[in-house]
């Protein structure tokens, strides 16, 4: 298809992102590049990670976008007692039929909000890999699919805090997005307090729907996107596994684990997504540039020798985009 064609489709799909983010702006002051994010997760289906000190807006956005996206919304807690039927659901028997019947869990709606997702121990995290992968649930021995668009949105603490669990690297892998969140600027705080202090209620309005996600979707797919920068996509993902063939030695004994495939599939899909909000029918390298860190920040795992000398997944990362050749 030509480009011009999908230029074209992009700018009338994406009127409705600029609907929302004004909604959602209505209720949440700031945080512009959070609420970025999560529209990426939300048009390309890729579930998506927040970490946070607690008190940011982070459950606040999750819910806002759901009432603005007129969407089936809800909240998990996760507290170290909790049960993975608590998530998914149970089989209770019911006496007057003489049978056992599936009791839905909270897991089934199109939004999801894991709070506080790392107070949970691995056995409950285990119950969210098959929704969250498979698109469905298993209660018993019966399969339930769940609902469409379905969307795992889960909040963190930052692992050094009480009570928390480091999460699974299986699990954090299925997430597409990790972001982390900052404190606001002076003038956000300020537009905050004023706000939340108002005694006024300020609730967001359905501005779109579902089917807008669903027809948006349709369209990320035909973005273009030149064989030049798949390879770059490969070969930032590969880079992670074998600095060394990249003229990235040093970086070598500081990383454990590269990135698996799904690095590659996914900054290509969430490449394409930053692309639409942005009113294009292409990708840039610039796209890439923009969202790697959050697609790769939580899949590089870092050596010892590197937490000895203080380097992060994500000082690693950046160092791989300042090096490797751009298109």
């Amino acid at each position: 298809m030509d480009v011009r064609v999908i230029n074209e489709l992009v700018q009338q799909q994406s009127a409705f992102v600029e609907r929302l983010s004004a909604e959602v702006g209505q209720v949440i002051v700031g945080q512009k590049a959070m609420i970025d994010r999560i529209l990426i997760g939300l048009l390309t289906g890729g579930h998506v990670l927040l970490e946070g000190v607690p008190g940011l807006a982070k459950t606040l956005t999750v819910k806002t976008l759901a009432d603005a996206l007129a969407m089936r919304f809800q909240r998990i807690q996760f507290t170290p007692d909790l049960l993975p039927a608590d998530i998914v659901g149970t089989v209770i028997y019911n006496q007057a039929k003489s049978e056992f019947v599936s009791k839905k869990g909270p897991i089934f709606a199109n939004l999801v909000l894991a709070d506080e997702i790392n107070r949970a121990p691995a056995k409950v995290q285990s119950a969210l890999l098959e929704a969250m992968q498979e698109r469905q649930v298993t209660v018993g021995d019966t399969t339930h699919p769940l609902p469409n668009p379905f969307f795992v949105m889960a909040t963190q603490n930052p692992i050094e805090q009480e009570g928390t669990y480091a999460l699974p690297e299986a699990q954090l892998d299925r997430f597409m997005l990790m972001i982390k969140v900052g404190y606001p600027s002076k003038e956000d705080e300020r537009l905050i307090m004023d706000r939340m202090t108002s005694g006024l209620a300020v609730k967001a309005t359905p501005v779109a729907t579902p089917e807008n996600i669903t027809e948006a979707r349709s369209v990320l797919s035909q973005i273009y996107i030149d064989e030049k920068i798949r390879d770059y996509i490969v070969n930032i993902v590969h880079a992670t596994r074998d600095p060394k063939a990249y003229g990235l030695g040093e970086l070598a004994d500081l990383i454990e684990y590269g990135a698996s495939p799904r690095a590659s599939i996914y900054l290509n899909m969430a490449a394409r997504a930053h692309a639409f909000l942005r009113r294009r029918g292409y990708v840039t390298p610039e796209d890439i540039k923009a969202i790697g860190v959050d697609v790769l920040r939580h899949r590089v795992i870092v050596t010892y020798e590197a937490e000895a000398e203080e380097m992060t997944s994500e000082h690693i990362v950046r160092k791989l985009f300042e090096r490797i050749e751009v298109p």
